[in-house]
């Protein structure tokens, strides 16, 4: 779907060995990476026993509590098979029990399988899933959906390629969905390396704070239609950042600004590593409820991220020194 819609606009558009997409617009020598990676969290398969049930382990980073009851869709061996994540009921509880968090080791799925054989012909181990969720409009121009992180960031990146497809810069453009950033970073390591660009801009959602018990002096103050969210610190160039604030604060473009002192969980903390060094940026929409199947971000804020990484690289000329001096 992705390359589809960017083949409308782009001058080449291909796929990797690890499955990320790329977009491109030709220019001058000058490389710039917009990177937002297309993966999302999920499940695997571990285990089948002698009735048909599934045990299974997360693939990224999972709170137990919110697989409970959760409807689950599998890849399996002949198409989609739907679950559902099975616990002991409160009923059958002991006291003591009923207060205790879940744990992953004490769920399972079931797909109405009564053997194990009846189950291995529609699953085996290794078979991944993701919670069968659907996306929602909210008021305010809001969006609430499984997979926010981040497919919006895919979204965001081809968006701004969009609006440079249509007031070119100088620079050559790549737009890029990466994969396996919620586990490997490999579609961000290899993208990267084959792209070999002089500077990229990462795309992600970070956490909104604007909601009861969100500690603020930790994770900063952060709201939905605040604007995107530019970081400071660890895998960010200071020139970046600083050209990102400077082009918003001329363009009109609210923002709002986090710290990232030891590393970003992004791309960008792969991109910015690659061969001899990238000139990196992190932007990030405000997200709500993150690795859940009920995430929530105001659109005006990816809007507004596009416009930003747009007028970004349309500042770029082959004089631009990101060097920090």
């Amino acid at each position: 779907i992705w390359r589809a819609e960017a083949q409308t606009f782009a001058d080449e558009v291909s796929a990797d060995i690890n499955g990320s997409s790329f977009a491109a617009l030709k220019g001058n020598e000058t490389r710039v990476l917009l990177a937002g990676h297309i993966d999302e969290i999920g499940l695997m398969v571990t285990y089948i026993d002698s009735d048909g049930f599934l045990f299974f382990s997360g693939v990224g980073g999972w709170d137990a509590q919110v697989f409970v009851g959760q409807r689950i869709r599998l890849l399996g061996t002949t198409g989609d098979v739907i679950g559902v994540i099975g616990k002991k009921a409160i009923h059958l509880m002991k006291g003591e029990d009923r207060d205790k968090a879940s744990k992953i080791d004490d769920l399972w799925i079931d797909i109405g399988a009564k053997s194990k054989d009846e189950a291995r012909e529609r699953v085996r181990v290794g078979t991944v899933g993701v919670i069968d969720g659907q996306a929602h409009d909210f008021p305010n121009n809001r969006l609430v959906s499984r997979s926010i992180d981040n497919r919006i960031g895919a979204f965001t990146v081809m968006e701004a390629l969009r609006l440079l497809s249509a007031n070119r810069p100088q620079a050559t453009v790549a737009a890029v969905a990466t994969a396996q950033e919620e586990n490997t970073f490999g579609g961000a390591y290899t993208a990267a390396f084959s792209f070999d660009p002089h500077v990229a801009i990462a795309v992600d959602v970070t956490h909104a704070t604007d909601h009861p018990d969100a500690d603020k002096k930790r994770s900063g103050d952060v709201k939905l239609g605040g604007g995107p969210v530019l970081a400071r610190g660890s895998a960010n160039s200071p020139v970046v950042h600083r050209m990102l604030m400077e082009i918003a604060e001329r363009e009109g473009i609210p923002y709002q600004e986090v710290a990232s002192p030891n590393y970003t969980g992004t791309d960008g903390d792969a991109i910015h590593r690659t061969r001899g060094g990238v000139a990196t940026g992190v932007i990030s929409i405000p997200n709500r409820n993150m690795h859940s199947p009920n995430e929530m971000i105001e659109l005006g804020d990816v809007e507004n991220a596009a416009k930003l990484i747009a007028a970004f690289v349309r500042s770029i000329t082959p004089e631009t020194d990101f060097v920090p001096r």
